[in-house]
C-alpha cells in the first residue's frame, strides 16, 4: 500500500495517537541491546546505539537515560518522500513551545514529546489537522 503524499491530506487525517507509558532516550556503548530491552526505535550511532523504551525497562535493566517521552503516533499512513509534514508537525509544536523527536517508520511518523506536555502536544496536532481539512 502506498502511502500518502500531498500535504493537505497528510495534515487533514493525521490522528494523533498517545500510547501509553513513559519512553527514554538511553545508550547501549557497547552497541548491542540489553537482555531484557525492548526499544521502540534504535540508531546506531559512532558512540553507541541509541535506544528509546519504556522507562520502566531502562530501570530493569540498569540503563541510565535522560529525556522521558511521551510516544505520539501519526496515524495517518505517510509516504516517505512526503515533502513538509515533519515541518509543519515541528512548527506547530514549536508554537506551543514543545519540544519534539521525530522517527519515521515505514507507514507512520512517530514523534516523542516531554512525558508532562504530551496530551498538549495530542491536542495542538488535532487543532492542526481540524485546521487543515480537505472540507
Amino acid at each position: 500500500m502506498t502511502g500518502e503524499s500531498d500535504l493537505r491530506v497528510l495534515l487533514s487525517d493525521l490522528r494523533p495517537e498517545l500510547h501509553p507509558g513513559r519512553y527514554v532516550y538511553a545508550t547501549a556503548p557497547d552497541g548491542r541491546v540489553p537482555s531484557g530491552a525492548t526499544p521502540v526505535v534504535t540508531v546506531r550511532e559512532a558512540e553507541g546505539l541509541t535506544l528509546v523504551l519504556p522507562e520502566a525497562e531502562a530501570v530493569a535493566v540498569g540503563l541510565p537515560y535522560s529525556y522521558v517521552t511521551g510516544w505520539i503516533t501519526l496515524r495517518v499512513h505517510s509516504a516517505l518522500e512526503a515533502v513538509g509534514l515533519t515541518a509543519a508537525v515541528s512548527l506547530a509544536l514549536t508554537d506551543a513551545g514543545i519540544s519534539c523527536n521525530v522517527v519515521a517508520g515505514f507507514h507512520h511518523d512517530h514523534l516523542f514529546v516531554p512525558y508532562e506536555r504530551s496530551a498538549e502536544a495530542v491536542a495542538v496536532l488535532e487543532a492542526l489537522a481540524s485546521e487543515s481539512g480537505t472540507g
